[in-house]
């Protein structure tokens, strides 16, 4: 597995390699004796092959977990209340 992430490092940082076709890419990568899973990723164009090599692990929370419902006006007992964090002045207004 260091091999290919060095690999891709390397082809990430080299403009020349970067835009290289695929052909050329995979020749290089065989005379290397690069990885099957980043030989095939190249050939493909699919870097879903990759997951052989790392694994398939998800590594990000679906934004919509970090959302907050929306709530109603808050009803006030007393003009005079500070505004709670995340209120606008808008709700001020739309009391008056």
């Amino acid at each position: 597995m260091t091999d290919t992430m060095d690999w891709l490092e390397a082809i990430g940082q080299d403009a020349s390699l970067r835009h290289a076709s695929a052909d050329d890419l995979t020749t290089l990568l065989e005379t290397a004796e690069a990885s099957e899973a980043l030989l095939a990723a190249v050939a493909s164009g699919d870097s879903a092959w990759l997951a052989q090599e790392f694994g398939c692990a998800v590594m990000h929370a679906s934004q919509s977990s970090q959302t907050f419902p929306e709530e109603e006006d808050p009803e006030r007992e007393e003009e005079g209340e500070p505004l709670e964090p995340g209120e606008s002045a808008q709700h001020l207004s739309a009391a008056d």
